[in-house]
């Protein structure tokens, strides 16, 4: 009862910690854009995104100190749960355009929040999970992260001309709330306290130890082919005359749907692989994902053959995700659980970010083909990777 629990709750607040970013970053985006703003304001907007990669630069404080008595992380979640719950009812209290400075800080604001409250879900969960249930546990983690982009991204955009601006952030403070009223009655266990606790030299002293630069490698190499892979696949149905609503559709929600499914039944299925093997399994899973891109890449398939092409890309993508952060899970230590785990994603989101802006760049000079054909050669040298580096048991 107490593992079901902690289901429920890590799944709802894995998923509403992403529904205001989304919909900044997406919506936010096309309705200003839609009203006429310039695209420097629009890349404004996109740079709220920018505050996740570097939350390991605060991600000791959340392992140091406590706020409140009624449990370490639990303590840190309702502050920051809460927090996006009020900034998102302010800021559909106000006019988009006309109070757009103040949106701007309190969007910010959110932003923050999202990534903090990450950081201390995170915590918790490396400190609730075994190792045989770090699989669904990161399953949950990756669906819960899709479904805050369908919901906050894809679904308030197509509900914006009914409910409008207020009626969208105040749909999303509510099921923001939601996840703020689980945590309410949540009951953290009792963790024994480190005798010296993890400061900033964390963040060096990680990585001395044995195996870790084969770990950083690994990190990098093992999402880059399906990062290259992606930056093409909106540019590249565009170009081939699909209009947005159909990109939307294919893209944001049977995409993030079909993504949900691959995390969850391939998180599931952790319980049953070596660490090693589910590595490789899903390495050869997102190969194949990537090698189906070249349809609509070339302009090989029918619009429908297309779109099946990206939805499998979506599927078979994800469980290579949900098994890297159960990876990064089983590397994290108990004294500094939060981090651990939020190093090694920064580093990570990181490179997956650079690789998929170069990847639009690369296009312009060697065509979506060519992007397609580089992301295979990545997604053959993840598979080569994962055989030599996995680390062969968790810390």
């Amino acid at each position: 009862m107490h593992l079901q629990r902690a289901w429920r709750l890590l799944a709802s607040l894995y998923s509403t910690q992403f529904l205001g970013l989304m919909f900044f970053v997406v919506a936010m985006a096309a309705i200003l854009r839609d009203r006429g703003a310039s695209l420097d304001t629009i890349g404004l907007v996109y740079l709220l995104g920018m505050v996740w990669p570097l939350k390991a630069l605060w991600a000791p404080l959340i392992d140091r100190y406590a706020i409140g008595r009624q449990g370490h992380y639990r303590g840190w979640l309702l502050f920051t749960q809460g927090g996006m719950v009020l900034c998102l009812a302010l800021i559909g209290l106000l006019d988009l355009q006309a109070d757009f400075a103040l949106i701007y800080l309190l969007c910010l604001a959110t932003s923050l929040l999202s990534a903090t409250q990450d950081i201390a879900v995170d915590g918790l969960a490396c400190r609730l999970l075994t190792a045989a249930d770090r699989g669904f546990g990161n399953g949950l983690q990756i669906g819960g992260g899709l479904v805050g982009n369908l919901v906050g991204g894809g679904a308030m955009l197509m509900l914006y001309p009914t409910f409008g601006w207020t009626g969208c952030c105040l749909t999303l403070a509510a099921l923001t709330a939601l996840s703020w009223l689980q945590l309410l009655r949540y009951r953290e266990p009792a963790w024994p306290r480190p005798a010296r606790p993890a400061g900033y030299s964390r963040l060096i002293g990680f990585w001395r130890a044995p195996g870790r630069l084969r770990l950083l490698l690994l990190l990098l190499i093992y999402p880059a082919g399906s990062a290259l892979a992606y930056s093409i696949v909106m540019p590249s149905l565009i170009d081939a005359g699909w209009g947005l609503e159909s990109v939307g559709l294919v893209v944001n929600v049977l995409g993030s749907l079909a993504g949900v499914a691959g995390a969850l039944v391939y998180g599931r299925l952790l319980r049953r692989y070596s660490r090693r093997r589910a590595m490789v399994v899903a390495a050869l899973l997102q190969l194949l994902g990537i090698c189906g891109l070249a349809l609509p890449a070339m302009g090989w398939a029918s619009a429908a053959m297309a779109g099946a092409a990206v939805v499998a890309y979506f599927l078979l993508y994800n469980p290579a995700a949900t098994v890297l952060a159960t990876l990064m899970m089983d590397q994290s230590s108990a004294a500094s659980p939060s981090t651990d785990y939020t190093l090694q994603v920064s580093l990570s989101q990181c490179f997956v970010m650079l690789l998929t802006s170069a990847g639009a760049m690369l296009a312009a000079r060697i065509g979506y083909g060519g992007v397609v054909a580089a992301a295979v050669v990545l997604a053959l040298l993840a598979a080569a990777a994962s055989l030599r580096w996995t680390p062969r048991s968790a810390t």
